[in-house]
């Protein structure tokens, strides 16, 4: 299975993007390269979802993100979550996902900066499945994608795709460019292999 989730609930602020990310998951199932999407109004709802189904080969979450978090309106996916409300529902999903299964996160700078580093491991590690994500804000162009297999470390630079602050205290990062390092746009239905680390 290749499963699409995205937030429902952005619908009269941050862009109000859900009714594009509903259209977006449409296309993507009519083209193939999913074959089912689910739109949530919290990461509790996305996980049961997913754990509801068996042998998945690929998850992608369409929403908003920081450094080193997953939005589901201002519910976060983060560091601290996987080990606490979150820690028994990635355990079911991770009993489902296939070999080389991968999650992808199309959401803004979630792999950026140091916090970015350490949940991209922990999140890897967790499931025990390949992951990728971004470091840039993303939007048609989608820069600063890397990925990353279980049990390694992060080899892209912690300061990729900042703009504003260090990479130990972010403030403001770049807008995606189709020029910036590691772009797709979002109609790219895969992660190149190549820029997985390890």
């Amino acid at each position: 299975m290749r499963l699409l989730v995205y937030d429902r609930t952005c619908v009269r602020k941050r862009g109000r993007l859900s009714p594009i990310w509903k259209a977006g998951a449409g296309l993507y199932k009519r083209l193939g390269r999913i074959d089912a999407a689910h739109g949530v109004a919290s990461w509790d709802e996305a996980l049961t979802w997913l754990a509801s189904h068996d042998e998945i080969h690929e998850v992608q979450y369409w929403g908003h993100g920081k450094w080193g978090l997953a939005f589901v309106e201002e519910d976060k996916l983060d560091a601290g979550s996987l080990a606490g409300r979150h820690a028994a529902p990635l355990a079911a999903i991770r009993e489902r996902l296939a070999p080389d299964a991968l999650w992808w996160f199309r959401t803004c700078e979630t792999f950026g900066a140091h916090a970015g580093h350490d949940f991209a491991q922990r999140f890897s590690d967790t499931l025990g499945a390949r992951v990728a994500g971004h470091t840039f804000i993303i939007g048609y162009h989608q820069s600063g994608l890397h990925g990353l297999a279980p049990g390694m470390r992060p080899e892209w630079s912690a300061d990729e795709g900042l703009l504003e602050g260090t990479a130990a205290d972010p403030q403001r990062a770049r807008r995606s460019k189709p020029w910036s390092p590691r772009t797709v746009t979002a109609l790219t239905a895969a992660v190149p292999a190549r820029w997985f680390a390890g």
